[in-house]
């Protein structure tokens, strides 16, 4: 199993370790080249305008929207979340998500880096509550009706805050942060029915 990580800007190294930790192989993805035979790509947290700006610079922007858009196994955490996003509520207007994941986002909707913190998630659907790191994390502000919500936040919105549909997962936060793997090992279990 080869899983790509989108390698333009963002925590890269970090679900480096978590793929390996789970025995797959990892693709640092810069280029077409490198983006050509994976099964499955993580999309990391980051900065979204950046990441977008890099992956028209890279040529990238193509291949990956294609891939996104056809729903093809991939992990999107925190800024990754915001590019799988069918329609951005606060982005720029140079900025343009790949699509694929029907749900509406807002950029840093949870407050700027000083407004950074640590909870649990409610992901009865993953079997236990997530220790969950937000990061200037985006907020979910609508869902489609195609969208599973497999984590919200306590508390009186039960706001989702881990999304599915097809072989995409959006997630708000930092999952490979948190030291719990369950996330990354749903996209390899995703990645590995898509091949059979």
């Amino acid at each position: 199993m080869r899983v790509g990580v989108l390698a333009l800007q963002g925590d890269v190294r970090e679900h480096a370790v978590v793929v390996r930790r789970l025995g797959a192989e990892v693709v640092e993805v810069r280029s077409r080249a490198s983006f050509s035979d994976v099964d499955a790509l993580i999309l990391p947290g980051g900065e979204s305008t950046t990441m977008g700006l890099l992956l028209d610079k890279s040529g990238l922007r193509p291949a990956v929207e294609e891939w996104t858009r056809s729903q093809r196994p991939t992990l999107g955490t925190c800024a990754g979340l915001v590019l799988l996003a069918n329609e951005v509520e606060d982005g720029r207007p140079d900025q343009h998500p790949l699509g694929g994941l029907d749900v509406v986002v807002r950029r840093n909707g949870h407050g700027r880096q000083r407004y950074s913190f640590e909870t649990t998630v409610a992901c009865d659907e993953l079997g236990s509550p997530f220790d969950a790191v937000f990061i200037r994390a985006p907020r979910i502000t609508s869902v489609g009706h195609d969208v599973e919500v497999l984590g919200r936040l306590e508390g009186e919105d039960f706001e989702p805050v881990i999304v599915s549909q097809g072989g995409l997962i959006g997630c708000a936060f930092h999952p490979e942060l948190a030291g719990d793997d369950r996330l990354h090992g749903l996209l390899l279990e995703r990645a590995e029915a898509a091949l059979a």
